[in-house]
């Protein structure tokens, strides 16, 4: 049986009280988890990737590297940035979070790191 968006919206819609309009809210976050999670499937440690355009800070959009471990939930993962970004955000004025000595050719953004939902897998050529 395949239900139209405008029959789920309609029954949404005549649900008689807030708890039941609840069930239905935390059924919508369980299947949002579970799309997150078969979208990042693929990002293991090691992969590259890039950070997409849903991340904040900004300055950190666009930016590319190699993806490190994942979080026990796995909803977040270490971000090793590769020598071309990590001079892009030592040089961006923007910058007054990160501090990357000259030395350092591959930065890691600190922090639990980088929610998963915000990389986008960099396919090798």
């Amino acid at each position: 049986m395949t239900v139209t968006m405008d029959e789920v919206l309609n029954f949404i819609g005549q649900l008689p009280d807030s708890i039941e309009v609840s069930k239905v809210q935390e059924a919508s976050v369980r299947r949002l988890r579970a799309i997150d999670k078969e979208a990042s499937a693929g990002l293991v440690a090691g992969c590259r990737a890039r950070i997409n355009e849903s991340l904040r800070p900004a300055l950190l959009r666009g930016l590319t590297g190699t993806v490190q471990e994942r979080n026990r939930t796995g909803s977040r993962a270490g971000f090793l940035l590769d020598e071309e970004s990590t001079r892009i955000l030592r040089r961006d004025p923007r910058n007054t979070k990160y501090r990357i000595p000259e030395d350092v050719t591959r930065f890691r953004l600190p922090g639990s790191g980088v929610p998963v939902a915000c990389l986008d897998e960099i396919e090798d050529d």
